[in-house]
Order: structure tokens, then C-alpha cells, then sequence
């Protein structure tokens, strides 16, 4: 085999021995949202209006145990799911997963990334999440998801980033070391670091970072395989990352978490340092980001493929004309206080529950500003805090 198939049968090796993610089969649809997920949601965020069609396709690259792709379908009753996996055993798991929630509009293969041309046709949205970095060839990968990804569409795509993994990534050349000529045993892999961490001192700064951040996800061996003894991992840093997404000749949209990156959360106490930052550029802004806060474990973000038209609510006659709708991943709604789409607690003032509440898929904005005390600003703010989506007129 060439090594990059050597690589990929070791990588199906490990997800066959130990199908991921283990979450639990459920008779019914999971509870809650991934904002991510939802064209919808997904859609505003990356455009700042509501899509025009719903009746999209979309591919699960590398859907594992069919975790995502179970939601993918749920949170999308429109749309039609493809999953793809190079494990047969993470596959078995995954249609078992979906046909007992009823997630019915979902066809699995058992294909690998780079063999995705083999599927007919484009998909509106391509969610690769905790894929590429396993691969033996990302910019192949990446490369080849971008040319199934239609006009318009939008990617989501989670990486891992090398900062905040060090310890993590010490402790699989740790286990590497004792494994030896058994390396690529999984079970022995899971046995010998299971070991490790019971014999190291508590305040070992892996026993200590483990501790913090993983170790009760990694009580299952599932998660502590995938963490500790995986055969293939390629972690990134913001200016590796952008090699890799320009590679993809996709168009970068933004991360999915942009509070975390806001300069001002770090240097908001020194705004003579935050106004100077402004002549970095964006990817230098980035790097600056995460050299000061360097718990970066992922990069998580959206790629789009042009034409890809986005939304200027600057004009006040756009905007209201406009129909306003609720964002569909809120929780806890009607109420003045309730859950956002990151799971983020809102408060909102009496005016700005009154207009959430009128939003009835129907009415204008200028329609519901009649009968409610609320200025443009203050609708421009539900619209940004990602609380309404905008259709134009």
C-alpha cells in the first residue's frame, strides 16, 4: 500500500476498534442544537439574511458513529443528508443511530474523503468536523470536498489547533515510546496511557491539564483512543491554517466564535495597545489572538463558494421592508431571559420581547414598529446578537 493508504486502513484500524463518537443511541431526536448545523441559523450567520431555498443537500464528510449527521437531519426537515466514512464499523453504528431517532432522509457510504467525486452531484452545505486533521493529505482533503460544494454553498470545517493540544500531544509520543513494536495495537495503546496517568504525580502538568480539560470525556476509552493513540493527527496554527484553507480556493467567511476572536478580551484594559493592533491584518490579528490566549484547541469555521450574496442592513428602507423571523436555535423562548444560539443567557428589554415575539414570518418590520416601541438600532442589535433572521423583500 502507498503510505497514504497505509495511513488511512490504520485510521479505519482505530475507528473500527473503537467507533466514534460512543454517544449513546437514543429512540427519539437529541435533545438541543448545534447552531452550526442548522442552514438556517448557519446561513444568517454567514450572510446576515435567510437562505432562499430550504430543499438543500447536504454532506456529513467523515460522520463517524453519526453523531453530527443525526442532527444534520433533524434540525434540517427540508434538506436530504449524504454520510461518508472510511469506517465500517463507526457506519454500522451511525444507521443504527439514525433509523432510531427517524432520522429517514439520510443514505450512508462507505467512502473515504478523497474518493468523494464518486457521489452525483453538489451539496449546499458540507460539514467536516474533526476529519481533516486525520487525514494523510488535508489540502487533498479539503481540496476535494471544495469541488462537491455548489455555487452559494457554505463549508463547515473543525480542525485542531497545536496550542492548547501540547500536553495532549506529549503524552501520545509518551505512550509511542512504551508501546514499541506493539504501536498501533489501540487496546494496548488505551491500556499502557490508561497506566501512565495512574502512576504520574497529581501535579504532573499533564495529570493536571487532562484533569481540567478532558478527563471526563476520556473515562470513556473511546475518547481517550481517539485522543491518546490516534495513528494520524496534524494540528494547526492560524498561519498553517490559512495555508490549508487557501489551498481550498474557498472563499473565508469567519470563525464560528468570534468573541474569542476579539482583541479587546484580552487587551481591553490597554485600548492604546487594541487601537495600534488595528494596522495588524485580519490572519495577523489572529496569530496575535492565540500567541495571548493560547488554550486554543480547534479552529472552528464556515468556507463559501461564490457567488455567495450577503446582506447590508445599513440602507433603513431594506431594512424595513424586510420580514424578520426567530433564529430556530434558541432555548427557553418566550421569555425575556433565555438561551441564544451558543447557549449564551439574553436578557432582553420589555421593547425588544415585545418585537420577538411579532415575528411571524409575515410582517414587515416597519409593519411590526407600528405597535412596537423600538428603534432601528435596536432591531439592528436582535439582528446582530444572531436573535432574528432577515428576509429581504
Amino acid at each position: 500500500m502507498s503510505d497514504s493508504q497505509t495511513v488511512s486502513a490504520a485510521v479505519a484500524k482505530l475507528y473500527n476498534t473503537y467507533p466514534f463518537p460512543p454517544e449513546a443511541l437514543l429512540d427519539e431526536p437529541p435533545p438541543g442544537y448545534n447552531w452550526r448545523w442548522n442552514w438556517l441559523a448557519a446561513h444568517n450567520f454567514c450572510t446576515g439574511q435567510k437562505p432562499q431555498k430550504q430543499d438543500i443537500r447536504i454532506l456529513d464528510a467523515g460522520c463517524g458513529t453519526g453523531v453530527g449527521t443525526e442532527y444534520l437531519v433533524h434540525l434540517n426537515p427540508q434538506a436530504s443528508v449524504v454520510g461518508i466514512d472510511l469506517s465500517t464499523g463507526a457506519l454500522a453504528v451511525a444507521k443504527e443511530r439514525c433509523q432510531r431517532s427517524g432520522a429517514n432522509r439520510v443514505e450512508f457510504h462507505h467512502l473515504s474523503l478523497f474518493d468523494v467525486e464518486q457521489l452525483p452531484g453538489e451539496f449546499d452545505l458540507i460539514n467536516c468536523v474533526g476529519v481533516l486533521h486525520h487525514t494523510p493529505d488535508p489540502i487533498g482533503g479539503i481540496q476535494a470536498l471544495a469541488k462537491k460544494l455548489a455555487p452559494g454553498g457554505l463549508m463547515h470545517i473543525f480542525v485542531y489547533g497545536e496550542l492548547g493540544r501540547w500536553e495532549i500531544q506529549l503524552m501520545q509520543k509518551a505512550i509511542a515510546l512504551i508501546q514499541g513494536d506493539k504501536k498501533g495495537d489501540y487496546r494496548d495503546g488505551v491500556k499502557v496511557g490508561r497506566q501512565i496517568f495512574a502512576s504520574l504525580p497529581e501535579n504532573n502538568r499533564i495529570v493536571k491539564y487532562d484533569k481540567q480539560r478532558w478527563s471526563l470525556e476520556n473515562n470513556k476509552d473511546e475518547y481517550f483512543a481517539d485522543m491518546y493513540v490516534h495513528p494520524q493527527e496534524i494540528d494547526y496554527n492560524i498561519e498553517t491554517l490559512f495555508e490549508l484553507i487557501d489551498a481550498s480556493g474557498l472563499e473565508f467567511i469567519g470563525f464560528s466564535n468570534p468573541s474569542f476572536w476579539d482583541l479587546e478580551r484580552l487587551l481591553g484594559k490597554a485600548p492604546e495597545l487594541v487601537e495600534r493592533a488595528k494596522e495588524l491584518s485580519d490572519r495577523q490579528l489572529y496569530r496575535l489572538i492565540e500567541l495571548l490566549d493560547p488554550e486554543v484547541t480547534h479552529y472552528e469555521f464556515f468556507l463559501g463558494r461564490p457567488p455567495l450574496i450577503k446582506a447590508d442592513w445599513s440602507d433603513n428602507n431594506a431594512l424595513l421592508a424586510a420580514i424578520p423571523e426567530l433564529n430556530p436555535c434558541l432555548e427557553g423562548f418566550p421569555s425575556q431571559c433565555f438561551f441564544n444560539y451558543d447557549y449564551q443567557i439574553v436578557n432582553l428589554s420589555v421593547a425588544e420581547f415585545e418585537f420577538m415575539q411579532r415575528c411571524d414570518q409575515n410582517s414587515t418590520i416597519a409593519e411590526i414598529l407600528t405597535n412596537v416601541e423600538l428603534g432601528l438600532d435596536g432591531v439592528r442589535s436582535l439582528l446582530q446578537q444572531q436573535l432574528i433572521l432577515l428576509t429581504p423583500a
